[in-house]
């Protein structure tokens, strides 16, 4: 009996999860082949300032953090920004989320300057065209638009279908191809998507206390606003 004595569904329970960041993991594929090569020819760049553009959850952090890890750099938090910009000096930094962070905006005018004069390597991330971001003047903006720039997105099935393979061995969690399959054929395609859908999914597992099964798809999609008709639930509760 539950705990209400109203039913026999399992409260779900968040086990926490980490993402893994590391090489091996990231998912290649064209959309974003050309940022890869990139940060894998460090530190062989034609010049100190790279941007990497894309939206929410397309692989923009996990490349930063594989640059991170290559090049020895610091992942800078927006406080800590004005402290370094003054220092100077040519240890690799990367500033994730440029546009929407809070960063100062005369500290990282101070720092894409200093790393242009000092020829410090920077790494910065943006979901935004250097054109929408926040700030007021445009000196910052002409500093930005000297930085090697990158657009990453998924570009395929394959590529989405690998995302959510990855999404899902994150949480440790076995889902068969075939359940994959079924998401990737009726979800809304982005990357944003995928991650939502992998979290509902898993959490719906867990309060059914069964394995991630077709129903447990379907529900998840219902759920994010897919309609019976693309549900497509004949043939069977685990096809």
């Amino acid at each position: 009996m539950s705990p209400t004595g109203t039913g026999t569904s399992q409260l779900p329970f968040d086990y926490g999860h980490e993402p893994s960041h590391l090489e091996d993991d990231f998912i290649e594929g064209e959309g974003n082949r050309l940022a890869l090569a990139h940060i894998r020819a460090f530190p062989s760049w034609p010049g100190p300032l790279t941007l990497i553009e894309g939206p929410a959850k397309s692989g923009k952090s996990h490349l930063a953090r594989i640059w991170a890890k290559r090049a020895g750099a610091r992942m800078v938090e927006p406080g800590e920004l004005e402290d370094l910009s003054r220092r100077g000096g040519t240890a690799p930094l990367a500033v994730e989320d440029v546009e929407r962070s809070g960063y100062g905006e005369d500290a990282l005018f101070h720092l894409l300057n200093q790393s242009m004069r000092d020829g410090r390597a920077v790494l910065m991330t943006s979901r935004e065209p250097i054109a929408n971001w926040p700030y007021q003047t445009d000196d910052l903006k002409s500093r930005a638009r000297l930085a090697a720039r990158f657009t990453v997105a998924l570009s395929d099935d394959i590529q989405l279908s690998q995302m959510f393979v990855k999404l899902f061995g994150d949480r440790q969690v076995a889902v068969d191809p075939k359940i994959v399959s079924y998401l990737v054929a009726r979800m809304e395609r982005s990357p944003e998507e995928a991650v939502a859908l992998a979290e509902l999914v898993d959490r719906i597992a867990l309060s059914r206390g069964t394995a991630i099964t077709r129903s447990v798809a379907a529900a998840a999609l219902a759920e994010r606003g897919v309609s019976d008709d693309e549900l497509d639930l004949e043939g069977g509760d685990d096809e």
